[in-house]
């Protein structure tokens, strides 16, 4: 049995993650800030037998009390979503990357054998491309000219259309987001980290991860919570672009077995490994899906607008995960929203999606 610290531990993947260790018969302590945007007040906290201590990862105080004895750490404390990022950008890098700096800090003098942090598919920017005869292309980007004049799918130089393709970790990055700067940094800095004072460190980069327990009143998070905010709230869920963008979504419960495995496994330490479903999906059929499980005959509204920091395609290549840290996707999109549906019928939903988009308009983030 092993004890592990989880820096934001009680949030929507923090809380699954303690179920995952508890489960596997470790002991558990949590440090939390609770803030209002994922927590609305903190009503829906709950760790198990987990250890909770209310406190900011940036505090080397709170950090330091709650390292005390812990054999590794489980780092996912971060302010999350791309949009809001662009317009809170010291919340962002302060939370992000300071809240980084101050763990390791305190790390020095309190060591641990491991320690997990939570990257992001983000820092990818748009994920891999083939060219129609067969080329892989990873340096595609969109010009703003034409993402301006709704031209939103990538083009090769000669003008043709490349086909988006599973991304590996072999992608060089490219940050398209103040978010994906700092999800960034995060990774790095705890990989030089480990490998400058002989811990075995191991950065997980999450696709998009869903499932119940999804802060359902922050519009800046999870796509699936924020189509089901909408439809339970009898509004039509927004989609930027064209509404044909592929995304690849991953279970919670996935993912919190994939940080279970990457603290147990040796062949993932100083790794970068994706923690994805291996499948895509537009952004279009999720939100109908999504409908469907909510028994609504609801439709999405495709805006046409593009909102500055997002990429056209990414999903996730996820055979390393398979070869270092034998994980293999559990649970569906599909067999899955079912769970979903229910669970969002028994929270009272706050939407606040049109709040979101008057930030983003009011700064000229969207176009």
């Amino acid at each position: 049995m092993s004890r592990y610290f989880v820096t934001g531990g009680a949030g929507f993947i923090g809380r699954q993650v303690c179920r995952e260790l508890l489960d596997h018969g470790h002991q558990v302590r949590v440090l939390d800030a609770l803030i209002d945007q994922v927590h609305g007040g903190g009503s829906d906290i709950d760790v198990g037998d987990a250890e909770i201590h209310r406190g900011d990862v940036r505090d080397g105080d709170a950090v330091r009390a709650a390292l005390a004895g812990v054999d590794g750490v489980v780092h996912l404390a971060a302010e999350v979503g791309v949009g809001q990022s662009m317009y809170e950008i010291e919340r962002y890098v302060s939370a992000n990357d300071v809240g980084t700096a101050v763990l390791l800090q305190e790390l020095i003098d309190q060591p641990v054998e491991r320690i997990v942090v939570a990257s992001s598919m983000s820092v990818y920017g748009e994920g891999r491309y083939r060219t129609p005869d067969g080329r892989i292309v990873d340096d595609a980007r969109r010009r703003p000219e034409a993402i301006k004049a709704g031209r939103f799918e990538i083009l090769s130089d000669d003008g043709e259309t490349l086909e988006p393709v599973a991304t590996d970790e072999t992608k060089p990055t490219d940050l398209a987001s103040i978010y994906a700067l700092t999800k960034y940094a995060q990774e790095q800095a705890v990989l030089i980290f480990g490998n400058a004072y002989r811990t075995d460190a191991v950065a997980l980069r999450l696709f998009n991860v869903f499932g119940p327990g999804q802060a359902l009143s922050n519009p800046y998070t999870g796509v699936l919570a924020n189509f089901s905010s909408r439809i339970a709230s009898g509004q039509a869920p927004t989609i930027f672009e064209d509404g044909r963008q592929r995304r690849d979504f991953v279970h919670v419960n996935d993912v919190a077995r994939a940080f279970r495995l990457a603290l147990e496994k040796p062949e993932a330490v100083g790794q970068t490994i994706n923690v994805g479903s291996g499948r895509s999906y537009s952004v279009t059929e999720v939100a109908e899906k999504v409908a469907e499980a909510m028994g609504s005959d609801i439709r999405p509204e495709i805006t046409g607008k593009s909102r500055t920091g997002d990429i056209r395609n990414c999903f996730s290549d996820i055979s390393k995960a398979r070869r270092l840290l034998g994980f293999e996707p559990q649970r569906s999109l599909e067999d899955s929203l079912g769970e979903l549906a229910e669970w969002v019928a028994s929270q009272a939903v706050t939407d606040r999606n049109e709040e979101m988009r008057r930030h983003l308009e009011a700064r000229g983030l969207v176009a």
